[in-house]
C-alpha cells in the first residue's frame, strides 16, 4: 500500500472513530435533555429499568412466574398471578401516553395513577387512582383509597350513601363513552393528564373521563396484571409546568 493509500485509509478511519464518540456523546447526553425538554421514554423496550413489582403470590411463592416481562420489544402484563409494576419515582403535573392491546381474550387491566401505600385495598391494589382499561369498560375511575369527582357524579358513580374509598364501597366512576376502543386486537391509545388535583383520560381521541378534587396530585404510575394478557408500547410523560 502506498503513502497516499494509506493516508486515506487513516482519513477513513478517524472519521468512523469521531463519529462513533459523537453518536456515543449524544446518546449519553439525550436522557439529560429529554428532562430538560419534560419528555420521558418509561419503557426502554428491552429491559423493566426504572420499574419494580410487587405481586403477593409471587412474593409467597418465588416458583410462580414473573407476570411482566419484555418480548419483542413491548412490555407484557402476562395477567397472573396479579400484582403491580410500579415506577422507582413518583410522578406530578404531566401526561401519560402509551399504546396497549389485550392479546388473546378479553379481560381486565388498568393504568394506576398517584400510587402509594402498597396493598391499601384487598391487599393487593396500591393506594391510587386507576384508570381502567377493562374490555369494554375503558376510560373509567376506580377510586383506590383516593378519592376523585366529575360532573354528574351520582349518575356515574350511583346513590351518594355508597360512594367509598374502600372495600364494600361504590368506587367505580363509569367513563364517558363505552365505544371509544379499537377492535379486539388492535392498538388502544390512551392519553391521561394529571394536573394538580385533575385527571383527564382520552382514548383514542375521545375524552372518556374528566375528574378534578382528586385527593392526591402525586405519585408513582403502575401497571396491572389482573387476569388478562395485555400488551403495552410507547409509554411516555410529558411533563407540565
Amino acid at each position: 500500500m502506498n503513502f497516499r493509500s494509506k493516508y486515506s485509509l487513516l482519513i477513513v478511519i478517524g472519521a468512523i472513530l469521531f463519529w462513533q464518540c459523537d453518536s456515543k456523546e449524544k446518546a449519553e447526553e439525550q436522557p439529560e435533555l429529554d428532562e430538560q425538554l419534560g419528555k420521558i421514554s418509561l419503557f426502554n423496550g428491552e429491559n423493566l429499568e426504572g420499574w419494580h413489582i410487587d405481586v403477593p403470590d409471587l412474593e409467597a411463592d418465588s416458583s410462580l412466574r414473573v407476570p411482566f416481562i419484555v418480548r419483542d420489544g413491548l412490555l407484557v402484563s402476562l395477567g397472573t398471578p396479579e400484582g403491580h409494576l410500579i415506577t422507582d419515582r413518583e410522578y406530578e403535573n404531566y401526561t401519560l401516553e402509551l399504546d396497549y392491546r389485550f392479546t388473546g381474550e378479553p379481560g381486565n387491566c388498568g393504568v394506576l395513577v398517584h400510587a402509594s401505600e402498597l396493598r391499601a385495598l384487598y391487599e393487593m391494589f396500591p393506594k391510587s387512582i386507576e384508570v381502567q382499561l377493562m374490555h369494554s369498560n375503558a376510560g373509567d375511575f376506580w377510586c383506590i383509597q383516593q378519592d376523585i369527582t366529575v360532573d354528574e357524579m351520582e349518575s356515574r358513580r350511583g346513590p351518594k350513601e355508597d360512594w367509598g374509598v374502600s372495600e364494600g364501597k361504590e368506587r367505580r366512576v363509569k367513563n364517558l363513552t363505552d365505544d371509544s376502543e379499537k377492535p379486539l386486537g388492535e392498538w388502544n391509545h390512551i392519553k391521561i393528564t394529571c394536573i394538580e388535583d385533575k385527571i383527564t383520560v382520552w382514548l383514542n381521541g375521545d375524552l372518556v373521563n374528566d375528574g378534578y378534587g382528586a385527593t392526591a396530585e402525586k405519585g408513582q404510575i403502575a401497571l396491572q396484571a389482573e387476569g388478562a394478557e395485555v400488551e403495552f408500547k410507547n409509554i411516555l410523560l410529558t411533563g407540565i409546568e
